[in-house]
């Protein structure tokens, strides 16, 4: 990807974010996104978008769908995020979406998104199958950010080369349309603890909504018994905890649980190691587990009771939407004049 100038753009600080609802959200979810999102929310204006344009690119149950979707807002009223501070809304509730989308694909290049590795990763050995709204996903991605000129994006390491893109796709338009400065050079919040978890049955593999085995994660409707289970039954190695981060070296599993302690209880990979060092799994996976339940309790508790009342969510999300709609159709009213297009469209 290509290094930019430092941005013109003079906007305000503003936040957007999203998840897609196309599965149970999990302990990855919340500890890489929904912590980061009720943080930010005190910090700057907000925008937490439930991404259902992004769901089907891949085949959703339309039955299922809306469920999700209201499921996916849950979780983010029950992780603390507050529908009065941050702006929460289904992303096909705001049309304008797809309408910068289209516009934004015919400025990225074919080149850029043929370099995408997700796109290779999630169409596998069978590409030619693959939709093309799933080739075309970071561009609505850059879309759905650039629609409310959001100066930051909290994103995993794995979305980061998709953010890259945007920073592109702005750089490009604002260069092509002779509009210096009108959409902003996003940039990424990746820092933090919990900004990749990994399977608890893979060290290697990023914990997925996705993946086949329940056992690989920790969803966030998991009751008390379900986690400790899991925990217990999450894939190690025979030797003992090391006493320093260096340790942990070509030990992906042990890594992945000791990163897991350190982010729920608030410390650093080297002070878990201080107090934990030389202390075997069996010692170390109940203690991990009982912490593990009593951060996610409330949430789980907090989610069920917001998902046995779906007329609250939809309360929030339409809400949500209107006050989306506000900041995205003037900015694509502005967008529509830049390009050209006839001004009684």
């Amino acid at each position: 990807m290509t290094d930019h100038p430092p941005s013109p753009y003079a906007g305000p600080p503003r936040v957007f974010s999203g998840v897609q609802p196309s599965g149970a959200l999990h302990l990855g979810n919340y500890l890489g996104a929904l912590v980061k999102f009720v943080a930010l929310q005190d910090q700057m204006e907000c925008l937490f978008c439930v991404v259902d344009l992004h769901a089907i690119t891949a085949w959703q149950d339309p039955a299922a769908l809306a469920a999700q979707t209201r499921e996916i807002a849950a979780a983010y009223v029950a992780a603390g995020v507050d529908p009065k501070k941050a702006i929460i809304f289904p992303q096909s509730a705001v049309r304008e979406h797809a309408d910068l989308a289209w516009i934004l694909n015919c400025v990225a290049r074919l080149g850029w998104l043929d370099r995408m590795t997700q796109f290779k990763e999630k169409s596998g050995k069978h590409k030619e199958r693959a939709s093309v709204g799933l080739y075309t996903y970071p561009v609505l991605q850059a879309a759905d950010i650039l629609l409310y000129k959001a100066t930051h994006v909290p994103v995993g390491e794995d979305q980061k080369q998709h953010l890259e893109l945007t920073r592109d796709i702005a750089a490009k338009f604002n260069h092509d349309f002779g509009a210096p400065g009108f959409f902003p050079l996003t940039e990424p919040l990746i820092e933090g603890p919990g900004a990749r978890v990994m399977s608890l049955r893979d060290g290697l593999a990023k914990m997925s909504k996705s993946d086949p085995s329940d056992q690989s994660r920790i969803n966030l409707t998991d009751d008390a018994d379900a986690i400790a289970g899991k925990i217990r039954r999450a894939k190690t190695d025979p030797a003992p905890l090391p006493e320093t981060v260096e340790g942990l070296k070509d030990r992906p599993e042990a890594d992945n649980l000791v990163g897991l302690f350190a982010a729920l209880s608030g410390q650093t990979k080297a002070r878990v190691l201080e107090t934990r060092g030389g202390q075997g799994f069996g010692a170390f996976k109940p203690a991990l587990a009982d912490l593990m339940v009593e951060t996610l309790a409330p949430v789980t508790q907090n989610m069920r009771r917001l998902m046995a009342d779906p007329a609250e969510i939809d309360r929030i999300l339409a809400d949500g939407s209107e006050r989306a709609r506000a900041i995205a159709a003037p900015i694509l009213a502005e967008t529509r004049k830049i390009v050209g297009y006839w001004p009684g469209s």
